[in-house]
């Protein structure tokens, strides 16, 4: 019975005619084996080709927020019949893998893989050095301004090279080397190669895969109104490629949301050389946003060339006369709540924020990615400020966005404990508060006052209303004459 249920298990995997190209490629490796004493030269890729970014029909680029990108590459391959290695040019450095996939869009029964591997033992003075250590090179120095030739072997190649020549040992002797040939297994630039059992003549493939060293981040510029009740906004997004390759006429997609991934051990990584490059483009959005899962896609609407090396920025919205509403916020640092206070607070700044709503009805309505906010306003002679930044997180559309700009210059904030006791029931305090605020500006202002409270508490007096806004922040709004004060007073008891 066992048996039986083992040939109907082989006889499923190998059922198919794609399965069936599969087992014919592993018994001509495994008939090598045990009939050859190794591997049949057919089997190990006797014949080699070779496909370059050149073949290229398409490309396409979608782009995370953690480093992370994924790459569809298509191309146009005309390859021999049979059994054979297959070298794929042009795939980024910081490739990953075990994510790569390779398939044929045109004749999909007819393109088995056997067989997947990844070459990236690039050449450089040191790997060369390397595979040459315990062999014969030359050393052509100049002597009596002519150049001589001397046969060298290496044989020492820690902290620097180390060569016997003449019966002798030489230690860093000036000269360059010459080597006779290129050793194998060292090559150019990353490589995949596949062994593949084709049956076509020519197939249009796509070889997907994700790369570290790809990451976007999106920025937004507000201009405020004179009257601080309108912006005008613009969103950039910031394509940043170090992957190790360039993607030509891509099309580029941006995945907006946090995308869960498996941490790897941590290890050195060495950056990619070169010099970045910022390229940007101006002009209307590009993009075009969709839901997608439990995400946002950002497509963009033409092609763009992403270079290795290379910071890109693409407009991502426009929009103008946008409703803001600017409020103050006095939060205490520390409460005091069970403890007597030494004296006044009079550290605590007055924050100043920007609140809209990202709605249709407010010209909005776009899911923002998250990124940074820089605020500019104009001043009397009609040139643009800086006047402060603040981060966002992803936003979806029809909820509030705040923005911090600073700390107000022009109203001030102190907040002095008046009494405190611990009463004889125990577990039972009581604290109470005087708020000073001075307003100095030429207008009348409301700051909020937020108060977090901890335990069972109940404010029992008060000189203003406040709004429990959850179950341990409280928000006092204080309303302030111009070039005036106000003084806010309360008393909290708490069971704790």
């Amino acid at each position: 019975m066992t048996q039986t249920n083992g040939n109907r298990h082989v006889k499923r995997i190998f059922g198919s005619k794609s399965h069936r190209r599969i087992r014919w490629g592993l018994l001509l490796v495994l008939g090598g084996l045990i009939l050859g004493g190794g591997l049949p030269k057919h089997a190990v890729g006797a014949q080699t080709e070779k496909s370059t970014p050149t073949d290229q029909k398409t490309v396409s680029v979608t782009v995370y927020n953690n480093d992370l990108g994924l790459v569809k590459d298509v191309r146009g391959l005309r390859l021999p019949r049979g059994v054979l290695d297959l070298k794929f040019e042009g795939v980024a450095a910081k490739i990953d893998p075990t994510s790569v996939h390779i398939r044929s869009l045109t004749h999909p029964d007819d393109l088995a893989v056997l067989e997947q591997n990844f070459e990236f033992d690039l050449i450089s003075p040191s790997k060369l050095m390397e595979k040459y250590l315990g062999h014969t090179i030359e050393l052509v120095r100049m002597i009596d301004e002519k150049e001589v030739t001397n046969q060298a072997k290496l044989i020492g190649i820690e902290g620097g090279y180390v060569y016997e020549m003449d019966g002798k040992i030489a230690v860093n002797p000036p000269g360059r080397v010459v080597l006779p040939e290129l050793p194998q297994g060292l090559i150019s630039k990353p490589t995949l190669v596949w062994m593949l059992e084709n049956g076509a003549p020519e197939h249009t493939v796509e070889a997907s895969y994700l790369t570290g060293g790809m990451n976007w981040r999106s920025n937004y510029v507000m201009v405020l109104s004179e009257d601080d009740k309108a912006i005008d906004l613009s969103g950039w997004v910031t394509i940043d490629n170090r992957s190790g390759a360039t993607y030509e006429d891509a099309s580029v997609k941006l995945v907006a949301g946090d995308v869960h991934r498996v941490p790897e051990p941590r290890k050195g990584r060495r950056l990619a050389d070169g010099v970045r490059e910022m390229q940007v483009t101006a002009g209307a959005p590009q993009f075009e946003e969709r839901a997608f899962f439990e995400y946002h896609l950002y497509t963009l609407q033409r092609k763009s060339t992403i270079k290795d090396n290379q910071t890109k920025q693409i407009g991502l919205l426009d929009s103008e006369n946008v409703s803001v509403e600017k409020s103050y916020l006095y939060q205490p640092r520390r409460s005091y709540w069970f403890s007597s206070m030494s004296g006044p607070d009079k550290t605590t700044k007055v924050g100043v924020f920007l609140t809209l709503d990202n709605s249709e009805e407010n010209g909005m309505g776009m899911p923002l990615p998250k990124g940074v906010v820089r605020v500019y306003k104009k001043d009397e002679d009609e040139a643009l400020q800086f006047i402060g930044e603040d981060s966002i997180d992803h936003t979806p559309k029809d909820e509030k966005i705040r923005v911090k700009l600073g700390d107000a210059f022009d109203i001030v904030g102190e907040r002095v404990q008046t009494r405190y006791r611990v009463l004889a029931t125990g577990h039972l305090y009581e604290s109470s508060y005087k708020v000073t605020l001075r307003n100095h500006k030429d207008e009348a202002v409301v700051v909020s006052v937020i108060e977090m409270i901890p335990g069972d508490w109940e404010i029992i007096e008060k000189s203003h209303e406040y709004e429990k806004e959850s179950s341990n922040r409280v928000r006092f709004d204080v309303p302030i004459e111009e070039n005036g004060s106000a003084e806010l007073t309360y008393t909290v008891r708490i069971k704790y």
